[in-house]
């Protein structure tokens, strides 16, 4: 299935609402992500995401529909060449390879763009989608930190995983 990556508008404010308001989406991302997703949400984070310079949060668009995001976030201070990645696809897509190929593609565009050796992800020990697409991007483990999340009532493990830059 084709889709694109580009910067969201305030256009894609109900197609945001419609496909991020759904609880299992909410289930495997932090709770700055919410269920119930409102209007109010969608326009705080369109806000946020139109900010970067360069673009730093992109819409995964399938037929001029913004049916996920995927962003690339730049840390500061001693972790100033690490970048964490978060991403997030509407359930209609899952399971057609569209999240492992903007993986690539947004991996690809942070080493381009920003200051960074390191591209991190920390899928939560329950997502084996999450991981096994980042797996496929040849990102490799590098930690797992046993219950320290606490979502939906219970304790999880997070998992770390990196991709680091290719030096000549």
């Amino acid at each position: 299935m084709n889709f694109s990556l580009r910067p969201w508008t305030i256009s894609d404010l109900d197609s945001l609402v419609k496909h991020a308001n759904n609880p299992n989406i909410a289930r495997n991302l932090t709770d700055k992500f919410p269920y119930p997703y409102t209007a109010e949400n969608g326009k705080a984070f369109i806000s946020f995401a139109m900010q970067g310079d360069p673009v730093n949060i992109m819409a995964i668009d399938i037929n001029g529909e913004a049916v996920g995001g995927i962003g690339i976030h730049p840390q500061s201070d001693i972790q100033r060449k690490n970048a964490e990645l978060g991403y997030w696809l509407a359930e209609p897509f899952w399971g057609k390879g569209i999240i492992t190929r903007a993986i690539r593609q947004m991996t690809d565009y942070g080493f381009a763009n920003f200051d960074i050796t390191r591209i991190y992800a920390r899928p939560f020990e329950t997502n084996t989608a999450s991981k096994k697409a980042l797996e496929k991007n040849s990102f490799v483990i590098e930690g797992r930190f046993e219950k320290t999340l606490y979502k939906n009532g219970e304790f999880l493990d997070e998992l770390i995983y990196a991709i680091r830059r290719k030096l000549p």
